[in-house]
Order: structure tokens, then C-alpha cells, then sequence
């Protein structure tokens, strides 16, 4: 079982920036595809961006794309989403999913095999 910890959320102002962060428990990082998920009130969690196994692989939302950008450090186990440009239509819970397929990034939330607890972004307006 992977554990996964998002951090890095709080409140920002509409065209800030903001850093978030997913560590991860496993020693077989690598392994797994990486994706951040995000889930406004009353919404379904929506999809926002992925990166296989070696970071050389990256999706976005065209809700995001030119705006957010992911990476990850395997010899740190962590994945990164950098939010620049930030609209109040960006607030929701950012989830971390990992997928045991690590060369797959899918839009599906039902493709990921294990969730963090999530990490709130509120821009304000």
C-alpha cells in the first residue's frame, strides 16, 4: 500500500501562484504514474494533470494548460504541481492520485490505485 500526503494549499489572490506538494511512502516511486485531481463543493473530482514514471511525460486540462505544470522527483518521492496564473475557478481540494501503470496517464479517476488526503487552494478574487 502507497501513502500519499499533499501539502502546499492555503489562500491566494486570482493571478498568484502556488506551489503544491505529494510525498509518497513507497521505495518504488518510479513505478507509478503520478496525477493531481481536484474537487470543487457540490462537484465530481475533476481531473487536472499527470506525468508518467520519468517526468519525460506530461498531461494537462485544457482548463489549466499553459497555467500549471507538474513534475516530480523520484529520489525524493514526491510529485509537484506549480499553479501560476490562478483564477477563483481553480478553488477546490487537490488530490494526488498514483496509478500502478507507469507509463499510463489517464483522466479517469477510477484509474488510480491510491489517494492522498487532499490539500485545499482557495483564490479569492
Amino acid at each position: 500500500q502507497v501513502q500519499l500526503v499533499e501539502s502546499g494549499g492555503g489562500l491566494v489572490q486570482a493571478g498568484g501562484s502556488m506551489r503544491l506538494s505529494c510525498a509518497a511512502s513507497t521505495r518504488t516511486f518510479s513505478n507509478y504514474a503520478m496525477a493531481w485531481f481536484r474537487q470543487a463543493p457540490g462537484q465530481d473530482r475533476e481531473y487536472v494533470a499527470c506525468t508518467t514514471w520519468s517526468g519525460g511525460n506530461k498531461y494537462y486540462a485544457d482548463s489549466v494548460k499553459g497555467r500549471f505544470t507538474i513534475s516530480r522527483d523520484n529520489a525524493k518521492n514526491t510529485v509537484y504541481l506549480q499553479m501560476d496564473s490562478l483564477k477563483p475557478e481553480d478553488t477546490a481540494v487537490y488530490y494526488c492520485g498514483a496509478d500502478s501503470r507507469p507509463t499510463v496517464c489517464s483522466g479517469s479517476y477510477y484509474s488510480y490505485d491510491y489517494w492522498g488526503q487532499g490539500t485545499q487552494v482557495t483564490v479569492s478574487s
